[in-house]
This record gives structure tokens, sequence and C-alpha cells, in this order.
């Protein structure tokens, strides 16, 4: 009796410690106590130990398993704990085997076990060795257990089997809030919405978050934000999953004022924290609307709510600064960055770019290729384009040879659009139309577009007959191209094909039909104005300022430029 005692107070000891465990080497000497004493040979110990082994680090499975070697009976409860530990760990293989093993020890194996062998056949997107688990399942009796069917329901759906998978849940006896969560999310996988929607209609009382978050992507997947904001409106209780996925709805959509007033309720409630994808959106809107002061905003609430600026974050700040004009700050955040991935020097470059300072995006291009960064398609449009802005033509023509041969990229459309303007802009008009015939895929409007304006530039009106031709088959509708060739032809006073080309634009019905616009952030609230706007609550005002601001140019000697103004 005293033995037992002692024996059962030693064992209690030793789980109390595995569970207060915080690192490796603490548990290698509890391991070490557990071998001399020889509580190794307990199942539930070691149950409890090759749990508490696996959860430091994903590196540590082979520690578990050669603990696991040492025990000389292990129990469906020990395997169970490999098995799961071998999954969680990333070594599903390892865990399959490890099952093998059971089997021909004539260990039977648990629910527990079938659990987390159809998650290891998930992640390795086996479907030989999943049907051959689904056929144990039965065999074992655990047909009707829930949790091992719905394993097997995501199991199928994530594979593309998603007839199987719902053959799966058809079949099943009882049905939790899980299953039918699982189930919605396998549709709305494999974009089946409207089933998803009538899974969701059909599922008892008893929709959690995830079933609501499942149904919301859906709908957002197929961009219907009218429905997505419908649901989101009738959640119950909202998390950050349901707040962003509306946020990433409204961004893909280009409704970048609306992803920044609801962050700002999402904060404002305080419900939920924002976590890296909320933050991330929100400063890319404020990018995309110019919001240079909401931006600042939601750079501070990171600083002072403690968030770590990765390079996620970091290359949002650092676009978000440098569209918003804030060149300065954009580098003050780059250069303090503890890590630097390709996305953050792409965004770095073309901030410097985009505003002009060329050689600056040269240099940094440079640094980049000295820190071994492999620039990738997007590095080199910006680099392009920041030697169009200064043209730099040669640097321009030597940048598209080392992208090729150097990098291995073949240039795509974009590509040759900067190289297509910088030739036009620098007056090598032949040389540019000759890149586009040489082209392997048809030039867009862009690459015809960007001809065009160097032909206005040079006055070069045969070659801008040859991109108008093009680019109104491209875009027929669009009078921005019909305009700028009538207005060089105004500017040599050839009268009769200004006359020409007003008629076919009659003809054709083509007129400008939308209006450029800007906007303006003025507390907290994005304004936006649009050619000849009259909506705005304060265009009076604005229209009476304009008017006094051309009355005190003109008066200062300001005569506008009149030769492109005839449409």
């Amino acid at each position: 009796m005293l033995v037992t005692a002692v024996q059962n107070n030693l064992k209690d000891t030793i789980l109390f410690h595995i569970k207060q465990c915080s690192n490796l080497k603490t548990l290698e000497s509890i391991y070490a106590t557990m071998f001399k004493t020889n509580f190794n040979q307990d199942c539930f110990l070691m149950n409890q130990f090759i749990t508490a082994s696996s959860s430091f680090s994903s590196s540590h499975i082979n520690f578990a398993t050669s603990t696991f070697t040492h025990i000389t009976k292990p129990n469906a409860l020990v395997y169970n704990a490999l098995i799961k530990a071998c999954v969680h760990s990333h070594s599903s293989n390892q865990a399959l085997l490890h099952y093998i093993h059971m089997l021909r020890n004539c260990v039977l194996p648990s629910s527990y076990s079938f659990s987390s062998l159809v998650k290891a056949c998930t992640l390795l997107t086996d479907s030989v060795n999943g049907k051959i688990l689904h056929g144990h399942v039965w065999k074992y009796g655990f047909d009707s257990h829930v949790f091992v069917q719905t394993t097997l329901v995501e199991f199928y759906s994530s594979l593309g089997y998603v007839c199987d998978a719902k053959k799966v849940f058809d079949e099943m006896s009882e049905r939790d809030v899980y299953a039918w969560t699982t189930m919605i999310s396998a549709c709305v996988r494999n974009n089946d919405v409207e089933s998803a929607a009538k899974l969701f209609d059909e599922m008892p009382e008893g929709k959690n978050t995830a079933t609501w978050n499942a149904v919301i992507d859906g709908y957002a997947k197929l961009g219907n934000i009218e429905r997505v904001e419908i649901l989101f409106k009738e959640i119950p209780l909202k998390d950050i999953i349901s707040w962003t996925t509306l946020m990433s709805c409204y961004s893909k959509n280009k409704r970048y004022g609306e992803v920044v007033k609801l962050f700002n309720e999402m904060v404002n409630e305080g419900n939920v924290v924002p976590d890296e994808v909320a933050i991330t959106t929100v400063i890319s809107a404020c990018a995309h609307l110019g919001a240079l002061g909401f931006g600042k905003e939601v750079h501070f609430y990171l600083m002072v709510n403690g968030f770590g600026i990765d390079v996620y974050i970091g290359s949002a700040l650092i676009d978000m600064y440098a569209k918003c004009g804030s060149v300065e700050k954009s580098l003050l955040v780059f250069y303090k960055l503890q890590e630097k991935n390709l996305f953050c020097w792409n965004s770095m470059i073309d901030g410097l770019a985009a505003h002009g300072y060329a050689k600056e995006a040269l240099r940094m291009f440079e640094e980049m290729e000295r820190e071994r960064i492999r620039p990738n398609r997007v590095t080199f449009v910006s680099v392009l384009t920041a030697c169009t802005h200064a043209g730099f033509i040669q640097e321009g023509r030597r940048l598209f040879v080392s992208m090729i041969e150097d990098y291995c990229i073949s240039p795509q459309v974009e590509h040759y659009g900067c190289m297509v303007d910088l030739l036009s802009k620098g007056g090598l008009l032949e040389d540019a139309l000759e890149m586009i015939r040489g082209m392997e895929f048809e030039p867009n409007s862009f690459i015809w577009g960007a001809l065009l304006n160097g032909c206005k530039v040079h006055r070069n009106l045969e070659i801008a007959h040859v991109a108008v031709q093009n680019l109104m088959v491209l875009e027929p509708s669009n009078s921005g191209h019909y305009n700028l060739l009538l207005n060089m032809y105004a500017e040599v006073n050839r009268w009769s094909d200004v006359a020409k080309i007003r008629t076919k634009m009659k003809d054709l019905g083509v007129e400008k039909r939308c209006p450029g616009s800007s906007w303006i952030e003025i507390n907290k609230e994005i304004h936006v104005f649009a050619a000849s706007d009259k909506f705005h609550p304060s265009s009076g005002q604005v229209h009476s300022l304009l008017v006094e601001l051309d009355e005190q140019l003109r008066l200062a000697g300001f005569a506008p430029e009149m030769g492109s103004v005839l449409y």
C-alpha cells in the first residue's frame, strides 16, 4: 500500500511538471526521471508527454518519436498522441506509418485516431490512403461518429470531390454545427454559393459565427456586395473574420471609402481587435484614396496598440505614404523595417518612380540587387517607369535586356508599355512602332495610347494615324483618342481632316461619357468631385472659387494653351 501511494504521488508530480513545462530542456529532464522510475511505460503519462513535446516546436517530433520507441506496449492513447503530433509537425507521412504499426501491433484505433489520420491525408492531398481510411472508419464502427464524418467531409471537399463530401454529409445520422459549417464551406470553396445558401437556410437553429462567415465569404467571392451587407448586418455576433471579409469585398470592388468607414466602425465598437488583414486592407484603401491623414492615424493606432510592423503591414505603409505623396515618410518606414521582402522593395521603388525620383529609384534597385533580393516582373515595371519619367532611354533599354537575359523574365504587356512610352516620349517613334510590331502578343490600348501621346508631343501625324486606327478597334467608344488626333490636325490647320473626324465621331456615337474625377480628405471624410459636377453640397462655393482663381491667373498674366481645347 505504501509503495502504491508513493508511486501515485510520483505520478501526480510528473504529470504536474509535464503540464507546467515551458521548454524542451526541462521536458528532457522530466523524461530522464520517467525513464529511471519506469514511468516511461505508463501510457497515460506518455500520452501527456508526447502531446507536450509536440507543442513546443514542429521540429521536435523526432524527440517524441524516440521516446515512443522505448514503450513496450503502447496503447491507443499513446499512438493517438504520436499520430496527432506528427500531423501537427507537418510529418503526415510519418503519421500514416505509425497507424500501420498500430494495426500490426493489434491496437484498435479510436475516433481520435481517424480524425488525425484523415487530416493527414487532407494535408498530403492523398486521395488513395484517404479512401482506404474511409473504409477503415466503417470497418471499426465509426460511420456514425459526427466528428470523424465531418473530417471526411473536409477531406473530400478539400481534394475537390465535393459530390463525395455531400454524400458523406447526407448519410450522417447526426450533424452538429461544425458539420453544417464544413459542408457550407465546401460548397463555397467549389464556387457553388447557391448550394451553400440553401444549406444555410436548411440548417437548424444554432448557426455560429463561422457558419455566417462561410456564406458571407461565398457571396463576397461573387462580388454580390448587397447580399454580403445584408448578411453582415444579421450576424448575431461578429468576429474579426466577419469584418475583414466585408472590408476585403469592398476593396476588391474598389469601394475604398466604405473600407475606411467600416474600419472606423469596427474600432469604435471596440468588440473586436483588428488583425493584420484588417490593417493592411484599410492602409491599402487609404493609398487608393490618397487619404494621408487617416493613413497616419492607422499607423499611429498600430504603434499605440503594440502591433509589430512586419513585411506585409510594412509594404502596405510604404505604398500608402508613397501614393499619398509623402515619399520621405515612406522611406522612413522602409529603412526602419527589420526584415524586408520583395514586396517592400517593390513598394519603395514604385513610390520613388511614381513621384519622379528616377535616380533614387534606380539606386534603390541597385541596392536591392546587392542585397541579393531577386527582382520580379513588378520590379521591372517600376524601374522602367522611372526611366520613362526621367527620359533615361539607354538605361531603360539596358534594364529591359537585363530583365530578359539576366533574370529570365519574359516581358509582358506592361513592360512593353513602359518601353513604348519611353521611346515615344524620347522622339524615337519609329523604334517604338517597330517594338510594337515585334511583340509576341497583341498590343493593348495602353501601348497604342503611349505611342499616340508621343506622336502628339513630336507632331508625327503619320504614326499617330496608325495608332488611332488600332485604338478605334480596341476602344471604339473612347473619345480621347479621336480628340487627340483631331487636335493634332487642328494645330497644322488641316481643317478638312478635323471635320472628317468629327463626322466619324458623330456617326459612331462617340462622346465623352465618363467625366474625370478627383477627391480630397477633410476631417476623415472623402469628398469626390467630377467634371461638371453640381451634386456636391458645396459645388456652388467650389465653382465660385474657381472663377475667382481664374480671374487672378489672368491678372497675373497667365495665358492658357488653346491648341488642344477643340472638343
